[in-house]
């Protein structure tokens, strides 16, 4: 069941304590708070992800080796004629246009 964040509704309509509750997402929002009833509002907040994605990282996976060595076969489109040549890998054709 995911947490959710809810904040007190001050009288002049800012936002006070904030709690977390654990709910099912199958139940209703919270509308006052479960000890003292003052009115609640849940808080929408961005996820805290930690990745380890980089753009050098990323091109780095993606190299031509790396490619090859997963298993995988890699093409790139010559901007003059339009057709695909294989630049890493063993399977598949060595050129096709689409």
């Amino acid at each position: 069941m995911p947490i959710y964040v809810y904040e007190v509704v001050l009288p002049n309509g800012s936002g006070g304590e904030r709690f977390e509750l654990q709910q099912s997402m199958r139940e209703d929002a919270l509308k006052e708070h479960p000890l003292t009833g003052e009115p609640v509002r849940r808080v929408i907040l961005s996820p805290n992800l930690s990745t380890k994605h980089t753009p050098g990282r990323e091109k780095s996976k993606l190299d031509n080796k790396n490619v090859e060595k997963a298993g995988f076969t890699k093409y790139e489109r010559d901007k003059l004629t339009g057709q695909y040549h294989r630049v890493a890998g063993k399977q598949g054709p060595a050129s096709f246009k689409p």
